[in-house]
């Protein structure tokens, strides 16, 4: 097998092992609750998790910079022949300034959360019951905020130091934590409703304890002090870090516009609408947790081959060689979801739903499901690709053209084929994001 495939399945496997491990949290949170309380409990904890979302997405520069820049060290020291150290100087370097903007960014959240919390709920409609479940859960989970961006942090440096067996063993262990903790808290005990939360708090940190401890006994790093953090943060690289977490935090913003425009604007079509566009969702998630994995491995191995050729620019080259084959593994994975989703499409849907009115109303999107994984795999993987670059302003760029082109597609359409406009804005927005991403290749990608 070619070296470079193999490094690749190194990267990709792991990943994909601790993505499905995901939706299993929010199921067994569900149905925790379902089983223990009423419908306002329900909503109440699906309003909480929201608002987590919303706050933790626009985060979401802590794993992507960091990986691309570590990665980018990773290649460059080993170019230099400084595989003798464990942790290259400029890495460790890297994982004190994202730690330290993890714990600034949590102590901002913790200032703002009342805030914070009142403004959605001003805007969201719930009724008084679900919006003080709400509130109970959000103002428990709150407090395992720094675990969660630090272990963002974290999970981005592995990556880039091409490392994702510890992110794998992380992402294992707080979903299996927090499936045991807030099942026995909630049901065993007074706690109830809020067991969930303090679940996913003792969660949080309990992963923030395994990779301090692969900090330690894998990497040799015991701690990172206050005077080398301090010195660290002064450094002209500090700049380029901010500039592309900077790039990023708007890039996740964009997201926000799509992602949650597209559940607002289901919602307005009533129930049935809302239930088919969350299930055809969740089977585009489920895709996804196969294809990031190889979008991972696109951020370490480009990110290695670019701090490479800063040494050498004629190994640019090497550079084609690892995109082109990323596209074929993950064009690969498109496709085998497109004859799954072709084949078995209402099947599919019927594991997510035995309502007769959702089911056939689902049927008539099937076409979008099977048209899905191929369009997106190449928006997914091109993200990987230039987040190994580093390059934020392309990433920047491309995204808000893709929420430009989602608000454009469904405003010019959904006058004549209603909700069908909301499908053809998302897929609109994938376009937007490939066009683009595609177009600055040879300019950003190879002449970096």
């Amino acid at each position: 097998m070619n070296p470079i495939n193999k490094d690749i399945l190194r990267l990709a496997v792991p990943s994909i092992l601790a993505n499905i491990t995901i939706p299993l949290v929010g199921l067994v949170d569900t149905a925790i609750i379902g089983h223990i309380s009423d419908a306002a409990a329900i909503g109440g904890i699906a309003i909480g998790t929201m608002l987590f979302d919303l706050l933790y997405w626009n985060f979401g520069f802590l794993r992507v910079g960091t990986s691309g820049l570590t990665a980018q060290a990773f290649g460059e020291s080993g170019k230099r022949k400084e595989e003798s150290e464990k942790v290259p100087k400029e890495c460790r370097k890297i994982l004190a300034r994202s730690l330290s903007i993890s714990l600034i960014a949590a102590l901002l959240i913790w200032a703002i959360q009342w805030f914070f919390v009142t403004a959605v709920l001003a805007i969201v409609p719930c009724s008084a019951e679900v919006a003080e479940v709400a509130k109970r859960y959000f103002f428990v989970r709150i407090w395992a905020a720094p675990a969660t961006l630090m272990l963002m942090a974290l999970r981005g440096w592995f990556i880039g130091m091409q490392d994702t067996k510890s992110p794998m063993a992380i992402d294992i262990l707080v979903n299996v934590v927090n499936m045991g903790a807030s099942y026995y808290l909630a049901v065993h005990t007074p706690l109830g409703i809020t067991g969930v939360a303090w679940g996913t708090f003792i969660a949080q940190y309990s992963g923030l304890v395994l990779a301090v401890l692969i900090m330690v006994f894998k990497y040799g790093i015991v701690h990172i002090g206050l005077r080398e953090t301090i010195e660290a943060m002064q450094e002209p690289e500090t700049k380029r870090m901010m500039a592309l977490n900077g790039d990023l935090f708007i890039r996740s913003l964009c997201f926000m516009v799509v992602y949650v425009g597209f559940t607002s604007i289901a919602s307005k079509y009533g129930d049935t609408g809302l239930a088919v566009s969350s299930i055809l969702m969740k089977l585009f998630m489920l895709f996804s947790y196969f294809v990031d994995g190889f979008a991972y491995a696109g951020e370490a191995l480009v990110g290695k081959a670019f701090g490479e050729a800063k040494e050498v620019s004629g190994e640019r080259l090497e550079v084609r060689g690892v995109v082109r084959i990323l596209f074929n593994w993950s064009i690969g994975v498109g496709l085998i979801f497109t004859v799954i989703y072709a084949i078995w499409g209402r099947e599919s849907i019927e594991l997510m739903t035995n309502d007769a009115e959702v089911l056939n109303a689902s049927l008539s999107y099937i076409g979008w499901l099977i048209a899905m994984p191929i369009v997106s795999t190449l928006a997914f993987m091109w993200d990987g690709i230039y987040v190994g670059a580093t390059a934020g302003k392309e990433i920047r760029n491309a995204m808000i053209w893709a929420a430009v082109a989602f608000v454009v597609a469904y405003a010019g359409c959904f006058t004549w084929l209603g909700i069908q406009a909301l499908y053809i804005a998302y897929f609109a927005h994938l376009i937007a994001r490939v066009i683009y991403l595609t177009m600055k290749y040879e300019k950003i990608v190879c002449i970096h």
